[in-house]
């Protein structure tokens, strides 16, 4: 799995390619942490190129929840598979997490 992060018109954007797994999972924590270290107030991860993901990913994205609210950061995902993001939905985390289908979509819910 690779990661990499860049920052565009004000939305610093992660963008995960392959599988996020129990070990490629801290890549992903890391890659959240430093943005909400930095201060960034508008994350959105990029997910188009995301394969497998797998719970311990999950649980980076849920880790997150409580401190991202506190802080008023706006994470949004985009650019999910069907796949992926029907186990976003079983575990109801699509009701928890901001889950739209395009960049664009994820950069207007930023700015809501």
């Amino acid at each position: 799995m690779q990661i990499s992060s860049v920052l565009e018109d004000g939305s610093y954007i992660i963008s995960i390619d392959g599988d996020v797994d129990a070990s490629s999972s801290i890549k992903l924590d890391e890659a959240i942490a430093q943005a909400v270290a930095d201060g960034q107030s508008d994350i959105l991860i990029n997910c188009e190129n995301l394969n497998y993901i797998s719970s311990a990913g999950l649980g980076v994205f849920m880790s997150y929840i409580e401190e991202l609210k506190a802080k008023n950061i706006r994470m949004v995902l985009f650019g999910l598979s069907e796949r992926v993001e029907n186990v976003f939905k079983v575990l109801g985390l699509d009701q928890l997490l901001n889950i739209v289908e395009t960049k664009d979509q994820a950069k207007q819910r930023t700015h809501e």
